[in-house]
């Protein structure tokens, strides 16, 4: 009775389908035009949600280095709060898949699973690695059409992803009602990872970085300075190795006086064992920015 069909509706192939907390959690795959490929995403739709024409508020969840829709869908333990809350999750991927780049998956911290949410400009890449284009305009398009999404919609992330959904925000004044992160790549100029990644997607002359470094934007943001949210474990590695630099954003959303809470967790590392911990507070946090 409960069933729903695992269907095909033209632009989207639904490749699986699971109830879970009242709602269903549903992946999908479908080619598109922005990186020039097939991409895979997931979306939770919540317990009510299309019935009787009812749309409901999305946040959206950016994953990080290595990882897919997968890895939160089943670590991050976002479901039973967002039945509650009544909000719709949608995962989309890191990064192109299948356009067969050569070099693309040549290190875990570059290319394939390391799209850092940007719009690349260097020639070997830029034809496909389009994130930025893929998960602010065409996923979002493609997710109110198909779904039952009433338009309002927040971002939240972990790592690169939260680097993404930071860099999300501050790129879009007024699109995202809030945005919140997990162990945020905060500030990439200035770290192994985004040099590598800025590097090669973007080319060696920094002033072009600052388009993607939410240290940098957060003090040119023109939108309504709503408080951004973090989290923040004091026994992550890639923390600890100046990976992720929290205190410059800290120190730039001072400057700009942009309102930030960010949390520095005791004895929490960068698993998903620290973002299912704190994933109730930042869905609650989406929720009440969504729902006013």
């Amino acid at each position: 009775q409960d069933r729903q069909p695992i269907m095909s509706a033209g632009e989207l192939k639904e490749v699986s389908s699971a109830k879970v907390f009242g709602g269903y959690i549903k992946e999908f795959k479908h080619t598109s035009k922005s990186v020039g490929g097939t991409m895979e995403f997931g979306v939770y739709i919540p317990p009510g949600a299309g019935k009787n024409g009812v749309k409901v508020p999305a946040l959206m969840y950016l994953s990080g280095l290595t990882c897919s829709p997968k890895n939160c869908i089943q670590k991050g333990g976002a479901f039973q709060a967002a039945a509650a809350e009544g909000l719709m999750l949608i995962f989309p991927d890191t990064s192109p898949r299948d356009c067969k780049i050569e070099g693309d998956s040549d290190s875990w911290d570059f290319g394939t699973a390391a799209g850092f949410y940007l719009n690349a400009t260097e020639p070997k890449w830029k034809a496909n690695y389009q994130m930025d284009t893929y998960v602010n305009e065409e996923l979002p398009a493609l997710i109110a059409k198909h779904f039952p999404f009433n338009g309002k919609i927040s971002v939240t992330g972990h790592s690169m992803g939260g680097h993404g959904a930071l860099v999300c925000y501050l790129r879009n004044p007024g699109k995202y009602e809030s945005a919140s992160a997990f162990a945020p790549i905060c500030n990439p100029s200035n770290c192994p990872w985004g040099v590598k990644a800025f590097t090669g997607y973007l080319g060696p002359d920094k002033s072009k970085w600052a388009a993607y470094d939410a240290t940098m934007l957060v003090k040119e943001f023109k939108g309504e300075r709503t408080e951004i949210l973090i989290d923040q474990g004091l026994e992550d590695g890639f923390y600890k190795k100046n990976q992720l630099l929290p205190e410059a954003f800290v120190e730039a959303c001072k400057g700009a006086k942009h309102p930030l809470k960010c949390n520095l967790q005791e004895g929490y590392d960068h698993s998903y064992f620290f973002v299912s911990t704190f994933m109730p507070s930042h869905i609650a946090f989406h929720a009440k920015a969504l729902k006013k």
